[in-house]
């Protein structure tokens, strides 16, 4: 099997916008992406929701990392009140755009098939703003959309996310020290290791679970018959963005001389990865099986990480 880093589009919305925040000194988008922390587990939220992305993690978590690791920070607001948030948000393009998110995505109806909620969290950059509609570069592949006011109030209201505050958005992006790549990759990996040996449970849904524990239950639940949602949950995004972000993160890795750790994370990529087809044609037997496969990675991975 030939080992080869992925370039394409995919479902990366925190880390495209982020990286738009930050310019013309935004680290590779790969780079943004392993330093949120993302790639570095796998959760069952509240035993029912799967993402391959690292226990206890959210993007809201994973922004403010990546900055603090990067050398950078930035201004975050939240409000109950939309007329209020609305009027920091037309105050803050004064100074240029605003990083805007969590949304909900189901409210996006410039994107095909978006008619209201469907619980899907989304980031975008908002460009301009008045009281008849907003204008967003939305990394999903909408440069300059415009959506109506109304509309883009219930997006950013959130209310069916499952993490975030309501009417969050980030200004003020400043770069306060300048951290090589390399470096800002080493700084993230104790958040990582952490995760994978379980902590940051706090705070999550009761039944929530992680790593292998994530793993062997979603297979019980694929392999017993995968219900539509959870179905397509799985090759809509989950799938999908977890793949990516495991082959990005095995990348980084052998940049920063950590093979071992990296060439866990491949064998993890190519893991998830695999899951896309079965999941479409439903061979769901095949795919409790990749599942079981992957559980005990999270573990090696976490000793590769804590030996290196």
């Amino acid at each position: 099997m030939i080992d080869f880093p992925y370039r394409g589009s995919g479902p990366y919305c925190y880390a495209h916008s982020l990286a738009m925040m930050l310019g013309a000194e935004a680290p590779g988008i790969e780079v943004l992406e392993t330093v949120t922390g993302s790639p570095f587990g796998m959760q069952l939220v509240g035993g029912s929701l799967p993402f391959f992305d690292a226990f206890g993690w959210d993007p809201d978590i994973g922004i403010g990392e990546a900055l603090d690791v990067l050398g950078w920070s930035a201004d975050t607001f939240s409000d109950e009140d939309p007329d209020d948030a609305f009027a920091r948000l037309v105050e803050g393009l004064s100074d240029g755009p605003v990083m805007i998110g969590p949304v909900e995505m189901g409210h996006l109806r410039y994107q095909p098939g978006m008619t209201g909620p469907i619980g899907a969290d989304h980031f975008l950059v908002v460009l301009a703003a008045d009281s008849e509609s907003v204008t967003v570069h939305d990394p999903q592949g909408y440069p300059y959309a415009r959506l109506p006011h109304a509309e883009f109030t219930a997006a950013w209201r959130a209310e069916t996310v499952a993490y975030g505050k309501p009417h969050t958005m980030r200004t003020n992006f400043v770069r306060h020290t300048v951290v090589a790549d390399e470096a800002a990759i080493v700084a993230s990996l104790p958040r990582a290791i952490g995760r994978l040996g379980g902590e940051n449970e706090a705070g999550l849904p009761p039944g929530s679970l992680g790593n292998a524990d994530a793993a062997l239950a979603l297979a019980a639940r694929i392999g017993s018959r995968c219900d539509p949602d959870l179905r397509g949950l799985l090759v809509h995004f989950g799938v999908r963005v977890g793949a990516r972000r495991l082959t990005d993160a095995a990348t980084c890795l052998r940049r920063v001389g950590h093979d071992g750790a990296a060439a866990i994370l491949t064998t993890q990529a190519r893991l998830v990865g695999s899951l896309q087809y079965d999941l479409v044609t439903e061979d769901d037997t095949r795919a409790a099986d990749t599942l079981r496969a992957l559980a005990p990675t999270y573990e090696e991975l976490r000793r590769a990480l804590t030996a290196s």
